[in-house]
């Protein structure tokens, strides 16, 4: 590619950090783990002195992380969990595995954030928990989504996979809600290839996470090291779900970095915008949904993508331009009951959530990390330009 849609920053200070693991005893669920988790905690209570860390839970992926929360939270059999079709697979799978109904409500046109009226509506008996979707690292409105899940007495699970990052109306991951869980893929901001964090303030749910990722037992590893041995017990069914010290060395570094690489994304963020916007008129063209062209900022985003939206009859035209340009692109997403497994287990046609199926016919994501140089950053936007031109 000419431009790649990402590039990892990982580095010499990360493989430093990563052989040391290999000259020590443990290479999973050992201290590495435990002081990233300490170190997550500080992270998302910064500049809060009055305010303790929540607890932390080290997984192997969101994916994993969110399943966990929802045991962790006795989502189950018969419950129903509100959610956005505006999301990855991950969020509806999750919910599906641990054997409850995903509940899909239509976004917010500016945004493409869970609309909290429609969370709502959708609630009824059978409904047990909330999982909004911070998408493309805006948090949700969670003030708003907190009053509803207290009326109706329901768990919120937040899906911040796209950022440790964010804060919106004074309000952080995790702060207001159950739970919520993290993602360290290998595009994300801070990546070990693939990880995962749940953090929640509660500790009886933050131990029955710790039980749940290793299969169900009573005690790790780590935790029968060093004395006498001591015997283990299978308290629940449980999963092989956890990060390991190899992948926990790569976070700990990442993390003192993670507010100067927001800044840097930012940066890129503010320029695409004015740059796209005087080259590409049609970007401030708003869609019969109501859609604009550039997705609306809400507080203090993490910047992990950035989406333009062009029209839907063009917008697989402009991913081959863009592709045969050498410009890397993604999808962010397609509407996901749309897909062929919802389908045929939702049952929800096209039509059912208008405004993330638009969002998800118009939607493009282009590069974006923080060492996108600016003549790279013109590469793409030229190549946008001359693609919604010739389209």
């Amino acid at each position: 590619m000419s431009v790649e849609f990402y590039r990892h920053q990982l580095g010499e200070a990360e493989a430093v950090e990563w052989r040391k693991v290999l000259e020590g005893a443990f290479l999973t669920l050992g201290p590495q783990v435990a002081a990233f988790e300490r170190a997550l905690g500080e992270y998302l209570v910064r500049g809060r002195e009055s305010q303790a860390a929540p607890h932390v839970v080290g997984t192997n992926s969101c994916s994993m992380g969110l399943l966990l929360a929802l045991r962790a939270l006795d989502v189950g059999e018969g419950d129903e969990v509100i959610t956005t079709p505006m999301t990855f697979a991950s969020t509806t799978n999750a919910i599906l595995l641990a054997g409850a109904t995903p509940v899909l409500v239509d976004v917010e046109p500016a945004t493409g954030l869970i609309d909290p009226a429609r969370v709502e509506a959708a609630a009824t008996k059978r409904t047990k928990a909330i999982m909004p979707v911070h998408l493309y690292g805006q948090l949700a409105d969670m003030r708003a989504l907190v009053d509803i899940a207290r009326r109706h007495n329901l768990r919120i699970i937040e899906d911040s996979a796209h950022g440790i990052e964010i804060e919106r109306d004074g309000v952080r991951p995790g702060e207001l809600s159950d739970a919520a869980v993290f993602s360290f893929y290998a595009t994300k901001n801070m990546t070990c290839g693939d990880g995962g964090a749940v953090v929640t303030k509660n500790s009886d749910v933050a131990d029955r996470l710790r039980r749940l990722r290793n299969h169900g037992v009573s005690k790790s590893a780590s935790d029968r090291h060093g004395g006498t041995y001591q015997h283990w017990d299978l308290i629940e069914l449980g999963y092989k779900a956890n990060l390991t010290d190899l992948d926990a060395s790569l976070l700990r570094v990442q993390l003192p970095k993670a507010e100067e690489k927001r800044a840097a994304r930012e940066s890129i963020v503010k320029r695409y915008e004015l740059e796209l916007l005087r080259r590409v008129p049609a970007l401030r063209e708003a869609s019969p949904q109501g859609v604009p062209g550039l997705i609306e900022r809400r507080g203090r985003g993490s910047h992990h993508l950035f989406t333009i939206h062009a029209p839907p009859a063009k917008r697989d035209a402009l991913l081959t331009h863009l592709g045969k340009r050498g410009i890397g692109t993604a999808v962010n997403y397609r509407a996901i009951h749309l897909l062929t497994y919802l389908q045929d287990r939702l049952h929800l046609p096209r039509g059912t959530f208008p405004i993330a199926e638009e969002i998800g016919d118009r939607t493009i994501s282009i590069p974006m990390f923080p060492t996108l140089s600016e003549s790279a950053q013109d590469e793409v936007i030229e190549a946008v330009a001359q693609g919604f031109t010739a389209s």
